[in-house]
């Protein structure tokens, strides 16, 4: 079938609490065309993804969603959908949508039943009840979507599962959303959450989560301080379990040093705003996949790394960005200095880092795999 040909294959998407995702506005743009796309959003409320899908002109069901409470409603207006709508591919994202729309599937006979495998080994070190109903997803699913290395060793080594199964699929992005950030976006962006002219502006986008290595930056950039009293650290998406723990850590910095943003929607304006940026997960295997790798570098971002997720598989230090070890803060401190301090390395890394995630995750060779899974 040409890629231009449109389908009459019904294809539906479930997903699980997602409120706002660049990525799934994109599959939708990309997939509408071709295929009759019904997304299912479970959700307690709406959302920006809902108006979005709306807005395109995209088939939503979102069904009242508030957890495990609404499990067993949710369950049986999916299998009733199902069975009225009767889609070829059902294709589930995060655990919730996954356990619904696999098991909807099926008992209604969907023999294209897929899950995208959004978590790496989180549930085999914090919370190995878990653990099963991984394998349960594993077992509905007649394919499994792994998005990096890290998905594939969780997958094969940890959790058992056969390769003929899996399909390798890494994200894809619309990269120039972030190198083309219209100024008044940015100073939006500025204004609303009162950034000040101070410079270096080190970024942080990583949920308050243990694994995500926050605990290692603080003090980096408290040393940095004593270097650059001007500096700024703006910390994104900050909330989560270790909140708290944060929250202490940031009691040793002067309170107009940092920024505390819980959410923004506008995520590619604040990349813009940043000088430097620090992503430290804490092994090799934590990040599933690790977005944020790909769009600060798209961004033409000056970045600090650890090597986790998809970074494993294209990251590479004094090239495209600076890769620090796991677990130290000395060294993120060093690599700070490094970078603020050597201009010709931070061109030589914004360059190189634009060049290699505009050849390796363009949106189009996603939305290409993705047909093919789907035909």
């Amino acid at each position: 079938m040409l890629m231009n040909e449109l389908s009459t294959k019904k294809v539906v998407y479930i997903v699980s609490q997602v409120h706002k995702s660049l990525a799934f506005e994109w599959i939708a743009e990309g997939l509408k065309k071709k295929y009759d796309l019904t997304f299912i959003l479970l959700n307690a409320q709406g959302s920006p993804l809902e108006d979005f899908l709306l807005a395109k002109g995209v088939e939503v069901r979102r069904i009242n969603y508030r957890g495990k409470i609404d499990f067993l409603t949710a369950f049986i207006k999916i299998l009733l959908f199902f069975i009225k709508s009767k889609p070829e591919v059902v294709h589930a994202h995060l655990l919730d949508a996954q356990l619904i729309g696999l098991v909807a599937a099926k008992l209604v006979g969907i023999k294209n039943r897929i899950y995208t495998r959004h978590n790496s080994n989180f549930h085999h070190v914090y919370h190995q009840k878990g653990i099963l109903f991984d394998k349960i997803s594993n077992g509905l699913a007649t394919k499994i979507v792994s998005v990096s290395y890290a998905t594939d060793i969780t997958l094969t080594q940890l959790e058992k599962v056969n390769t003929s199964k899996i399909v390798k699929i890494p994200h894809g992005f619309d990269m120039k959303i972030f190198e083309q950030v219209p100024s008044e976006r940015r100073v939006a962006i500025i204004k609303k959450w009162s950034i000040t002219d101070n410079k270096p502006i080190v970024g942080v986008i990583a949920r308050h989560i243990e694994w995500k290595g926050i605990q290692y930056i603080i003090p980096a950039f408290k040393k940095f301080l004593n270097e650059y009293p001007s500096a700024t650290l703006i910390l994104v998406n900050a909330t989560g379990p270790y909140h708290k723990i944060i929250l202490e850590l940031l009691n040793s910095i002067p309170r107009d040093r940092f920024i505390l943003i819980p959410f923004e929607v506008d995520i590619a304006a604040l990349y813009s705003v940043f000088d430097l940026y620090v992503h430290t997960p804490i092994d090799t295997v934590c990040e599933a996949f690790g977005q944020t790798y790909i769009e600060a570098l798209a961004a033409g971002v000056p970045s600090i790394f650890t090597l986790s997720g998809i970074a494993n598989e294209f990251i590479e230090h004094e090239k495209n960005a600076l890769i620090v070890p796991f677990k130290n803060s000395d060294e993120i401190y060093q690599a700070l200095l490094r970078l603020w301090t050597d201009i010709s390395l931070r061109e030589k890394l914004i360059s190189n880092g634009r060049h290699d995630v505009i050849s390796k995750f363009e949106l189009s060779s996603m939305l290409a795999a993705l047909n093919k899974l789907y035909e």
